[in-house]
């Protein structure tokens, strides 16, 4: 039996714990619901970092987001994350994609990850089914070099499975290469303004079109091979910085990850780049069981 002593050494261990992740966020329990794998469901030039635009282009930090998106309802994309630095500064999206796996890109990279799910908005103050963790590993994928951007996709390994909820649930991974003409889906809290940054207020969804290879290869000669794919239209909509690693589904299935684009986002003939999860199905899956 525990003394009393004991107890108020635990209770404070609680507390610091919670003035360390942040007080406006609970301390979650260990307590896990592992969600049914999302196999088995049924189906319903630069980086975007925003402090290196200049010289790359990717698509990852606090300053950036979908530009000429829509509000997110609520819950209706359960799967997406955010990796944030400190408290509550966003720098890239993420995707669950297992009850202890998110899916991001890899130049998303830090040296340490916390990783809030279940939260609509950006603000700091706690919501009801938010979810909070800390990478417990991180794994880009072996082919990945910077400044390139050829297989820009990384698992992170949460340090507790999820509780699996309607707010909170992994995605299923398709294994087919999204095709001209299909309609998508991504999100995220990036920019919705480029180049001067503004940030919304809660998660933003934007439809978005696969272009074809010729079409792709057109927009940025010499830069696209397989491991990428182009969407986007010629009204001006866009993912722009702080979306990167978010997610692009597809009749509801994750085909992939914001990687990489032109800047200012959203300008006519410079469509988005995209990670092709496709071509990485047996990647993932092996290495999400062999750690």
């Amino acid at each position: 039996m525990a003394t009393a002593g004991s107890s108020r050494m635990w209770v404070l261990g609680v507390v610091i714990t919670a003035l360390v992740l942040g007080v406006t966020e609970p301390v979650l329990t260990n307590e896990a619901v592992t969600c049914n794998n999302p196999s088995d469901k049924e189906t319903s030039g630069d980086s975007r970092d925003s402090d290196s635009r200049a010289r790359d282009n990717s698509r990852s930090d606090g300053s950036s987001r979908i530009v000429n998106g829509s509000d997110c309802e609520k819950d209706t994309q359960p799967w997406q994350a955010a990796l944030l630095l400190g408290p509550n500064k966003l720098y890239c999206g993420g995707v669950l994609v297992d009850s202890q796996w998110v899916l991001t890109a890899a130049h998303c990279r830090k040296p340490v990850y916390r990783v809030r799910l279940g939260h609509h908005s950006m603000s700091p103050v706690y919501e009801a089914g938010q979810q909070l963790f800390q990478g417990a590993k991180a794994i880009p994928h072996p082919g990945y070099s910077h400044p390139g951007h050829s297989n820009d996709l990384m698992l992170i390994k949460l340090n507790k499975k999820i509780k699996c909820s309607h707010s909170v649930k992994p995605i299923r991974i398709s294994s087919h290469c999204p095709s001209a003409g299909t309609t998508c889906l991504v999100s995220g809290w990036g920019t919705i303004t480029s180049p001067q940054s503004d940030f919304p207020k809660v998660l933003q969804c934007l439809n978005i079109t696969v272009l074809s290879e010729d079409k792709c290869k057109d927009a940025y000669p010499g830069q696209i091979d397989k491991t990428m794919f182009c969407a986007g239209d010629e009204a001006g909509r866009d993912s722009c910085q702080g979306d990167s690693g978010g997610p692009v589904v597809c009749n509801g299935d994750l085909h992939g990850l914001v990687s990489w684009g032109d800047f200012p986002c959203a300008k006519p003939n410079k469509p988005g780049v995209y990670t092709n999860l496709c071509r990485f199905s047996k990647w993932i899956e092996e290495t999400i069981k062999s750690n």
